[in-house]
């Protein structure tokens, strides 16, 4: 047996699998990410709070931790906030040289735990930036295991590109070779989640328990991605407030015009992927939220000359497994050059 760490900012997946295959045996979701290192000052908190996790999960299935061969882990763990920095490998990058890569670590090195540690690096744009160009930036924790998952759990027609709907919108581009050619991200989701907790915006976008959940309209994502493109974003947020007492509007559609703003902004980045060279010619994935990608796909669909099928994961086990057939793939790989 093995286990699987996916690292956050603001969460950890813990998973516990069999070498025979990749169903997940259990289960376990620690509220510490690299967010608690940037609050203490030390990782001291997340490294004790991934050993504990993993103790848990051996726990509740009658395991001692002699009865796994190791711990393989990608994301923020490998930041410079995580337990230990992992330089980027420069895209592209194949599965094969992440798993070449990795940063393997004894018992008791890394973690307060008698189990091997193996780390995966992030991977980062080939770019010489300037301040004359920036456009060019990008880098990734985590997502490049996910994108493996994708190459080996769905086939996609290359090249293919992916589109991670979480704390950021990330966009992926694979290149015809299957390697991870390099990404473009935007802050989106950590950017809503800060409006609808920090903001009086909250006010006007709370709904009620009794209140059902908008559907998609799309007038009104329409809407939404017109002020943005006339009048920015930051007014097309504020508008989400002034829509409360100068329109007859609900709160569910106050948060879908805010949630579409994000999209609508977000467009900006598909444009410059296209500048960029990503290739939009095989498929495109679609990457979490179930309402959030029906969102983008209008969003996509209306504003964009991007014809192909657009491909959506949104089931949680489903986005779980990416992750997990990816690190899995990276721990056969290493299995076999041993």
């Amino acid at each position: 047996m093995f286990v699987v760490i996916d690292s956050g900012s603001s969460a950890t997946r813990i998973y516990l699998l069999k070498f025979s295959d990749t169903r997940v045996i259990d289960k376990v979701i620690i509220t510490e990410g690299v967010n608690s290192t940037l609050t203490s000052g030390s990782s001291d908190i997340l490294r004790q709070s991934m050993a504990n996790g993993v103790k848990q999960l051996l726990a509740r299935n009658g395991l001692a931790e002699n009865d796994i061969a190791f711990i393989i882990a990608s994301g923020m763990i490998t930041s410079n906030l995580g337990l230990h920095e992992v330089p980027h490998r420069i895209a592209p990058a194949s599965i094969a040289e992440l798993a070449q890569h990795t940063v393997k670590f004894a018992e008791n090195e890394l973690l307060a735990l008698s189990i091997p540690v193996i780390l995966i690096p992030g991977i980062k744009n080939d770019t010489t930036p300037s301040w004359a160009n920036l456009r060019g930036i990008d880098l990734m924790r985590g997502e490049e295991t996910q994108a493996a998952g994708v190459l080996l759990g769905y086939q996609p027609r290359l090249p293919c590109t992916l589109i991670e709907l979480g704390s950021t919108t990330k966009l992926i581009s694979i290149n015809e070779q299957g390697q991870i050619a390099g990404s473009i991200t935007s802050l989106s989701g950590q950017i809503y989640a800060a409006i609808v907790k920090q903001t009086f915006v909250s006010s006007s976008v709370t709904t009620s328990a009794e209140e059902p959940a908008e559907e998609i309209d799309r007038d009104i994502i329409d809407a939404a991605c017109r002020s943005v493109a006339d009048s920015g974003f930051l007014r097309t947020v504020l508008m989400t407030r002034f829509l409360q007492f100068s329109f007859p509007t609900t709160a569910s559609q106050r948060k879908l015009f805010l949630e579409s703003a994000m999209a609508g902004d977000d467009v900006k980045l598909f444009a410059d992927a296209q500048q960029q060279g990503f290739n939009f010619d095989g498929d495109v994935f679609l990457i979490g939220n179930a309402r959030r990608c029906e969102i983008y796909q209008h969003v996509i669909q209306q504003q964009l000359n991007i014809d192909n099928p657009l491909r959506i994961i949104s089931d949680e086990e489903q986005i779980d497994l990416l992750a997990i057939t990816g690190a899995s793939a990276i721990a056969n790989i290493l299995h076999t050059l041993q």
